[in-house]
């Protein structure tokens, strides 16, 4: 079975074939710029790189454009669309509606549309993406797998805010989470890497690239996640806040006379790592080099980004009544040994844990890194959402599944 795995964002398309017999991708790639002048398509196949400049107006160009390539004679993999069994489509929220991934049909389309103001940046071109592929490849079966899905397991107690209880009625202002197909892939992995199940075991998962976040995950659930009613809340991010005091927003707002659009848009694009290092930098591998050769900036930024992840790490601690494992993941996760050390060795000795110090100097590799006499094992696990989503879309084919049951 060949799945098409799709993650249409609002002017770009990633997009995996997975030959699901093995769980081999067969062509992978990325075009960006859709609706601007410019567009790219950057295509891998194998070991083989390709771009294609050629404007693109809309996700549906975009999508023809990428079949087109699937199929070429000389860039693609298949001969014809029919090789293409079913599609898995990223979709950021779910809502309170979906907790498990799903086959598409016109009811699932209008609710997650009903959900796009829970999510309006991302919703309304995962919607556009699904709505042009059923178009293109109208003999493959669709499914949707959401990024919010794994978090609906939490308890009330853990996702309601201590705000009046009708504006959960009335708007569905609660927590959400978001990564939950990394923060689920990776628990799984994690699992299987230490051989007990996953029923036994409590796990924090430490998703941290550009977008961070972290869940506490109990027996296979999670139980908490730091990002909240949308991707802002909790860790020191990229471009992104994380937690802050809420008062904060209408003394800005009434001090520099900011509208509610502007001030959203500094505490998403301008605040967290690019706001501390003062507009410089918004990527980690930046600051963490400024850090290491003693630039103070970069030096209390990073600071600031490692005490919140450690922070979090001992709340989950705290939620689960104990913890068994914690896994680093996503771009900063898997890639920097340095901030891994750093969390460890100055924050989670408490727990018992030893860092052994030459597993750690690795980077995208899979392996357990904490000492064989620690009481926590940490690991590094790279996540694969594409796989997921592709797996989730194949069992729901393959079983002629309306959705799926993760619980």
């Amino acid at each position: 079975m060949k799945i098409l795995v799709i993650n249409c964002g609002s002017s770009s398309i990633k997009y995996q074939l997975l030959e699901m017999d093995n769980e081999t991708v067969l062509a992978k790639g990325l075009l960006e710029r859709i609706g601007i002048s410019g567009s790219r398509l950057k295509h891998k196949k194998g070991s083989e790189k390709y771009e294609i400049d050629e404007d693109v107006v809309n996700h549906k160009e975009g999508l023809n454009l990428i079949i087109s390539t699937l199929t070429d004679e000389k860039l693609g993999v298949i001969k014809d669309t029919s090789e293409i069994d079913a599609v898995g489509h990223r979709v950021v929220h779910g809502g309170e509606l979906f907790a498990s991934s799903v086959r598409i049909n016109d009811r699932v389309i209008k609710e997650i549309e009903a959900n796009a103001f829970l999510a309006p940046l991302h919703n309304p071109p995962n919607i556009q993406g699904i709505k042009a592929t059923m178009e293109l490849l109208p003999n493959a079966s669709q499914v949707a797998v959401f990024d919010t899905a794994f978090h609906q397991s939490m308890d009330p107690k853990a996702y309601l805010y201590a705000i009046p209880y009708n504006y959960y009625e009335k708007y569905k202002i609660r927590r959400y989470g978001f990564h939950g197909t990394s923060h689920r892939y990776v628990a799984a992995r994690t699992a299987v890497i230490l051989e007990r199940p996953i029923e036994e075991l409590k796990i924090i998962t430490v998703h941290v690239g550009n977008g961070a976040s972290i869940a506490a995950v109990k027996y296979g659930k999670s139980v908490d996640t730091s990002m909240g009613f949308t991707p802002l809340e909790g860790l020191v991010m990229g471009t992104r806040s994380g937690d802050i005091d809420p008062a904060i927003v209408p003394f800005l707002q009434e001090q520099e006379g900011l509208s509610p659009k502007e001030i959203t848009e500094i505490l998403n694009k301008k605040s967290g790592m690019l706001g501390l290092t003062r507009g410089k930098y918004s990527d980690m591998r930046e600051i963490e080099d400024g850090a290491i050769t003693g630039d103070e900036i970069c030096r209390l930024a990073h600071d600031i980004y490692e005490y919140r992840i450690a922070k979090y790490i001992g709340a989950y601690a705290a939620a689960m009544n104990g913890v068994d494992a914690i896994s680093f993941t996503a771009g900063v996760g898997e890639n920097s040994p340095y901030l891994r050390k750093n969390v460890v060795d100055k924050y989670l000795g408490y727990l018992g844990i030893k860092l052994d110090e030459e597993a750690n100097d690795c980077k995208a590799c899979e392996k357990l890194i904490s000492t064989p006499d620690s009481t926590v094992k940490v690991l590094i696990v790279p996540t694969n959402e594409e796989l997921v989503i592709a797996r989730d879309t194949a069992e729901i084919v393959e079983k002629n599944l309306d959705e799926l049951n993760l619980w």
